[in-house]
C-alpha cells in the first residue's frame, strides 16, 4: 500500500497543513488505520480505498476519527491527479461520515465542495474568554467546534491560550477569527480536545467560517488566511448551499508501507 504526506494549502513546502494519505488495496481495522495515524503523528491521515468511481475516504487524528476534514481531503485530490490514479480532468469523488465530498482542479488550485456548517449564537461558556485569553464580541457554535470571532486581527495572530483548560470543552475544536486588512479574515484552530492543540490550516472549518463572513461582509467571493505559525491561503466561494473551499498543495515524499 502507498502512502503520501502532502503540505495541504500551500504553495512551497512546509507551509500549510501536512496530511498523511494512505491508498489502501485491501479493508483495514479501525485500530490498524488509528495506529498508523499515531504513528505519523500528524493533525491528519486520510485513508482511501476505491469502490466504483468513488474513493471511500475516512480521517484520523493521533487520537481519534474524525467527521470532516479539509486539508486531508484536498491533499487526496492532489495525490489522486499527481500519481494518475485520476487523469487531470476528472472530479475527485469521496464517499465519507459527511456524504459525499468531491473536488476538482483549477490550474494549481484544487477546489473542495463542502456542505456547510453554519454558526448559531450562544453565550459565552464559563471560563472561554479566560482560557483563550482574549474578549469574545461574537460567540457561537456550528455542528463540530465553537466559533468565536475577537477584536483585531493582531489579537487573533498573538493570542497564547491555555490548551490544558480548553481541552475540557467537549467539541471537536475552537475557531478564532477576526477581520483582516489584506484579506477579508484570518483565524486560527485550536482542537486540544481532538489532541491537536493548534490545527496549521483547517479546510473544514471554513465551512463555518464562510457563511459567517459571507453574510457579515456582504460578499460572496472570499480570501481568507489561517494565521498559524505554518499558515496558509484560501479562496472561498458558494454554489447552491455548498461551500467552495480552494487551495494548493505539493507533495513532500511518497513511500511503501510494509505493515
Amino acid at each position: 500500500m502507498k502512502i503520501f504526506q502532502v503540505d495541504a494549502f500551500a504553495d512551497r513546502p512546509f507551509k500549510g497543513n501536512p496530511a498523511a494519505i494512505c491508498i489502501m488495496d485491501q479493508e483495514m481495522p479501525d485500530s490498524w488505520m488509528q495506529g498508523l495515524a499515531a504513528d505519523m503523528n500528524l493533525s491528519e491521515t486520510a485513508f482511501l480505498r476505491k469502490t466504483g468511481d468513488v474513493y471511500s475516504l475516512r480521517w484520523f487524528t493521533p487520537k481519534v476519527e474524525v467527521d470532516l476534514c479539509g486539508h486531508a481531503t484536498l491533499a487526496s485530490a492532489h495525490v489522486l491527479w499527481e500519481k494518475d490514479y485520476l487523469s487531470i480532468n476528472e472530479i475527485a469523488k469521496f464517499q465519507t461520515k459527511s456524504g459525499l465530498l468531491t473536488a476538482k482542479k483549477d490550474n494549481e488550485w484544487i477546489e473542495l465542495n463542502f456542505p456547510e456548517t453554519p454558526v448559531s449564537a450562544v453565550e459565552i461558556p464559563k471560563g472561554m474568554e479566560e482560557n483563550l485569553g482574549a474578549k469574545i464580541i461574537f460567540m457561537g457554535k456550528s455542528k463540530f467546534d465553537y466559533f468565536a470571532e475577537l477584536e483585531s486581527e493582531d489579537v487573533v495572530k498573538k493570542l497564547i491560550p491555555d490548551f490544558g483548560q480548553l481541552a475540557k470543552f467537549e467539541v471537536r475544536g475552537i475557531i478564532i477569527t477576526a477581520k483582516s486588512g489584506s484579506y477579508d479574515f484570518v483565524s486560527r484552530f485550536f482542537a486540544p480536545h481532538a489532541g491537536i492543540n493548534e490545527d496549521p490550516v483547517t479546510g473544514s472549518a471554513h465551512s463555518a467560517l464562510y457563511p459567517y463572513w459571507s453574510n457579515k461582509l456582504d460578499k460572496k467571493e472570499l480570501h481568507a488566511f489561517q494565521t498559524s505559525e505554518r499558515g496558509g491561503e484560501l479562496k472561498l466561494n458558494s454554489d447552491k448551499g455548498r461551500v467552495l473551499i480552494a487551495g494548493k498543495a505539493i507533495t513532500i515524499f511518497d513511500g511503501n508501507l510494509k505493515i
